[in-house]
């Protein structure tokens, strides 16, 4: 039997809700393929560790996760900390860390949900958007001068390398080849940024040579907003830079029906480090101990868990069990017009892994 070690960081907010969610989920879909194991280990990082401690994580906290075979995580962000410490005091340390350069996030309208678009159907909306995700806007190159004083100055500096941008686009490419469209839009806004951003365009246009097969597009990404929404049949997979593939993924998941859904897998694709997959919803305090988080964005983040550890029958197991959840409109979360509960979402998810009715 194959064994995965996988590490668990709940983190904060409602990490702590889906992700406990998650993990029964995984388990239940392992012992029903038979054909692997999970040991989990769980980690107790986030904001309460940076009270008590001064710090997200131990300092040996990337040494503790390299040896694990992808990483299940929560969310960071916390109202007594400020975001930009518990963001890069854990989940972009990690993420720059261990060289997760492709930030991956589908988005679909699963059938049964129905999102903000009139008269959309779930063959309109089928998207992966990949994101570079260790440079560009969220470098961390930049600083901040005369404190205090009239004359202070922030900068955060965009850094563009050939490397790094080379390399996500022939993640993107080879993304796109796969699917059965084979369609690739290049999102960059290089009639403004004519130097970072006239590079991503020129390296665009030396790399898609190398895959013929690919149908490719270009699009600035204010227009590829409108574009999401006026026309979403039109796209299938997308690439752009870390700042504007967050935005464009958060409109993404809501044009899908709703944030709660959303997964999303930081993936190290020569397999040096973990990967690591997370819901996209963030730490959403307001609902915080309520018992009435979405967990499907964490379920669908499992099934990208499982699909790249290489248990594709397993991921597809689960994938499938959600299209049979939504399709049902049974035991709906609230962000999905119903009532239900995490914990009867969770139950429902269960009951149609364990081939049960509901």
């Amino acid at each position: 039997m194959r064994n995965y070690r996988l590490a668990a960081i709940p983190g904060d907010g409602i990490g702590n809700e889906v992700i406990e969610a998650g993990l029964e989920v995984l388990k239940a879909v392992a012992t029903r393929d038979g054909a692997f194991s999970l040991e989990i280990e769980n980690f107790d990082w986030g904001t309460d560790h940076y009270i008590e401690h001064g710090a997200m994580m131990p300092d040996e906290g990337l040494e503790k996760l390299r040896p694990f075979d992808a990483i299940y995580f929560g969310s960071a962000g916390d109202p007594r900390v400020s975001d930009h410490i518990s963001l890069w005091g854990l989940r972009l340390a990690i993420c720059q860390s261990f060289d997760q350069y492709a930030n991956v996030r589908p988005s679909r309208l699963l059938p049964g949900i129905n999102g903000p678009l009139r008269d959309a159907a779930p063959e309109d909306l089928d998207w992966v958007i990949v994101r570079e995700n260790t440079e560009g806007e969220y470098s961390g190159a930049g600083g901040r001068v005369h404190r205090g004083h009239i004359a202070e100055v922030g900068m955060d500096v965009s850094v563009f390398t050939r490397t790094g941008v080379e390399r996500i686009q022939r993640f993107a490419l080879e993304l796109a080849r796969s699917r059965p469209r084979k369609l690739l839009t290049l999102v960059t806004k290089s009639n403004a940024q004519r130097h970072g951003m006239v590079m991503w365009d020129e390296i665009f246009e030396e790399v898609k040579a190398d895959y013929p097969e690919v149908e490719t597009d270009k699009m600035l990404v204010d227009a590829m907003t409108t574009r999401m929404v006026l026309d979403p049949r039109s796209i299938d997979t997308v690439v752009a830079t870390n700042l504007h593939a967050d935005v464009l993924s958060d409109l993404a998941a809501a044009l899908s029906g709703s944030m709660g859904i959303a997964p999303t897998g930081n993936i190290n694709p020569k397999g040096k480090y973990p990967s690591m997959f997370e819901p996209i919803h963030g730490s959403a305090f307001d609902i915080m101990g309520k018992g009435i988080a979405n967990p499907l964005g964490a379920f669908w983040s499992a099934s990208m868990l499982l699909e790249h550890l290489g248990e594709t029958a397993a991921a597809a197991v689960l994938m499938h069990t959600l299209e049979r959840y939504a399709a049902a409109g049974q035991s709906m979360p609230r962000d999905l017009g119903g009532e239900a509960t995490t914990r009867e979402v969770t139950d429902t998810i269960l009951q149609l892994i364990e081939g049960r009715n509901i």
